[in-house]
């Protein structure tokens, strides 16, 4: 359906990705991965026609319609739910000709119009329309709504929605989650699992990826890669790959060493002069490898805090909201040193205010709000982006917290965030939506706080500086309470759940898996109260009940994956020791032709059982997968 030939793609001189030739087929969930700047979203310009190849060719097979969510925020006056039907340019076509074919009275016309419109099913278009308002956040009434009177945050929503209405072949989305609540990215899973069209994803959400992705393009060090199966099957393949990679090259770099040195030695003698021009020749000819290289630019850490009481925050009886409209009623928290607590619920729930109050940037309405004397909090919400110094750089925001710290010292701490160089002495204003979040969460980390309350942290974060920051506050000693939609993060530095919902702050006894039932319970319900606590233990014990049954079923599926797995192993390790024995180059001496060939063939044996096996070891995965779901 898409096809790379030698595709080379340059941003003004700099190279983005070179020599790519590979394939994307009909159907295919595509996650592409790489690091801030890589070249993930020129990709996808480049798909759409916005920009084109340097060398090579891109080619899309003819008819195929591709959707997109647009990057502009609309401010037409539009009803938000005829906005989104837009989407859906096959649909409005058909209309305009049946309000011509009507003015002109034109009868057979209009017939052959509507079933044109019945086939196409636009007569549930506004319904479709609706559920995609519905799952992704939007009330009832907000359907009637202008598009100009929404946020930036709901504009790009609704972009989303539009996007999704289009009955495309293919459908780029490039982070489509970096502006969704939790409850909005478990329905945008669901619905990109039933996708039926090919469809590409950026994104830095590795559930998001685990859950919709089932073939990964990675691309690294101008290359673009593509690995069979989901991001966390991708990940241990990179590494087996770059193990295997930098093995190779120090086996290359011994063989360079041990050619250049004869070289060296014999060159100038007549007798071996021959010989060392052979090997200066083999040498100019050789295709290097490169080291593999998979160290990340982020390292950081929390210092411990200077001092921390118990509780270091409470709050009792409380009731946020504004003026006359109460949000939350009736809360009542003790934040105690060490408690990792996750706040779920609903977007407009109360999640933001509830941190806002806690970081003393809403005040209560009713109630009481009690700090400890050693209280130090670190806040970080999206709008502290909006508040960073535009003409001052990095250092400078740093310096201004510790006048007397060094500049080597501030450097050194600055480089853990990925800043490196001039670029620390830059005005920060032209930075993008990650460095500005980079540069945010470094602030925070240099004032030791013995509380953090984050409020979606990861968006604009890279896949590699989401995992910086989740072994970071893996070690944080404080407490901390977070709001995220990233759900590898909540389940890496959280253990405490608390449901915002129904104007109340509850405990959720359940896991993140048991809070994507909830959500689904919640919506077939159509949005009423919350739960019960016996609900989710019934939910619980059903769940439990049911992966007791699957895995009896998938017992003998696993043991046959196991098999093949290691048949593998076996077979690769004796392919890797024949590749060893041809890399010699003493074995294509004369006297070493008869067992060359015996090499040769024994290799050629062993790649067909190779074959063989992975094709066992396939059907035995696809298996357990098909159950799995």
């Amino acid at each position: 359906m898409l096809n790379f030939k030698e595709v080379s793609l340059r941003r003004a001189t700099r190279l983005l990705f070179d020599n790519v030739s590979l394939k994307i087929h009909r159907g295919q969930k595509v996650g592409v991965t790489g690091a801030n700047g890589c070249g993930k979203s020129s990709l996808f310009a480049m798909i759409l026609g916005k920009i084109h190849s340097d060398t090579g060719d891109f080619s899309v097979q003819p008819g195929v319609v591709i959707a997109h969510v647009a990057q502009e925020l609309s401010s037409t006056d539009r009803e938000a739910i005829e906005f989104i039907m837009d989407g859906d340019a096959g649909l409005r076509e058909i209309e305009a000709k049946i309000a011509a074919a009507e003015q002109t009275g034109d009868g057979s016309k209009q017939a052959e119009l509507y079933a044109e419109l019945e086939a196409i099913d636009g007569y549930s278009a506004r319904s479709r329309a609706a559920r995609l308002m519905h799952g992704l956040g939007f009330k009832t009434e907000e359907a009637s709504h202008p598009v100009s009177s929404f946020s930036g945050g709901w504009r790009m929503r609704l972009n989303l929605a539009q996007a999704l209405m289009c009955r495309s072949d293919v459908l780029l989305l490039d982070e489509p989650t970096n502006h969704l609540d939790l409850d909005a990215v478990i329905w945008l899973q669901e619905w990109l699992q039933s996708y039926p069209g090919t469809l590409m994803l950026i994104s830095h959400d590795r559930d998001f990826l685990d859950s919709v992705a089932g073939t990964i393009l990675n691309i690294e060090q101008q290359k673009l890669t593509l690995y069979g199966g989901n991001y966390s099957q991708f990940e241990r393949a990179r590494a087996e790959r770059l193990a295997q990679q930098q093995a190779n090259y120090q086996r290359q770099q011994k063989e360079i060493a041990h050619m250049q040195s004869y070289v060296e030695r014999f060159r100038a003698q007549a007798t071996k002069a021959r010989q060392a021009q052979s090997r200066l020749k083999a040498l100019e000819r050789m295709e290097l490898i490169a080291a593999a290289h998979v160290d990340s630019p982020f390292h950081f850490s929390f210092k411990k805090p200077d001092r921390v009481s118990n509780p270091l925050l409470k709050i009792e009886e409380a009731s946020i909201g504004y003026e006359k409209k109460m949000i939350l009623e009736g809360v009542s928290l003790s934040i105690k040193p060490g408690d990792r607590i996750a706040l779920l619920g609903p977007n407009g729930a109360g999640k933001s205010t509830l941190i806002k109050v806690l970081a003393s940037e809403a005040a209560l309405s009713s109630g009481k709000l009690s700090e400890a004397e050693s209280l130090k909090v670190g806040y970080f919400a999206q709008h502290q982006l909006d508040q960073l110094d535009l003409e001052a750089s990095a250092l400078l925001h740093i310096q201004r917290l510790d006048p007397k710290a060094t500049e080597r010292d501030l450097r050194n701490f600055l480089g853990g965030f990925g800043f490196q160089g001039e670029r620390t002495l830059e005005a920060v204003g032209p930075f993008s939506g990650g460095e500005k979040a980079r540069l945010a969460l470094a602030i925070l980390v240099y004032q030791k706080p013995n509380l953090l309350l984050l409020d979606e942290p990861t968006n604009h974060l890279d896949l590699e500086m989401r995992h910086a920051l989740s072994a970071a506050l893996q070690s944080f000693t404080g407490a901390m309470i977070i709001v995220s939609h990233d759900r590898h993060l909540l389940r890496t530095v959280t253990d405490k759940f608390y449901l915002v919902f129904g104007g109340e702050v509850q405990p959720f006894d359940g896991d993140l898996d048991d809070y994507g039932v909830w959500v689904k319970e919640r919506d077939i319900r159509g949005g009423g109260s919350s739960v019960a606590p016996q609900s989710v233990d019934k939910t619980r014990k059903q769940l439990k009940q049911e992966a007791a049954e699957n895995r009896k079923r998938l017992k003998p599926l696993q043991d046959e994956f196991k098999r093949a797995e290691k048949r593998l192993e076996k077979l690769y390790a004796k392919r890797l020791t024949l590749e060893e024995q041809l890399a010699d180059s003493q074995l294509y001496e004369k006297e070493e032709k008869e067992r060359l060939q015996k090499i040769i063939k024994e290799k050629h044996e062993l790649d067909g059982l190779v074959e063989e096996a992975e094709e066992s070891w396939l059907m035995a995965q696809d298996a357990i997968e098909a159950l799995a779901t």
